[in-house]
């Protein structure tokens, strides 16, 4: 359950999601499937963004505080 608390975690489940998402739509509504896949090429790009930046980038340090 860990897992669930993690970036992975967090990315299975967006893929999840999308995947539920462009299927419904897909059989639900197929001329409006062209949308919803810029928005999810979109999204992905977004994510792939992220996904570098923290790979990069190094986590803030702590502040210690004066006492």
């Amino acid at each position: 359950m860990s897992w669930r608390k993690t970036y992975t975690g967090y990315s299975i489940g967006c893929a999840v999601v999308w995947a539920v998402i462009l299927t419904l739509v897909a059989v639900m509504y197929p001329d409006r499937l062209h949308t919803f896949l810029l928005v999810g090429f979109g999204w992905l790009i977004g994510w792939i963004s992220a996904t570098i930046a923290r790979s990069v980038y190094p986590p803030p340090k702590p502040k210690i505080l004066a006492t």
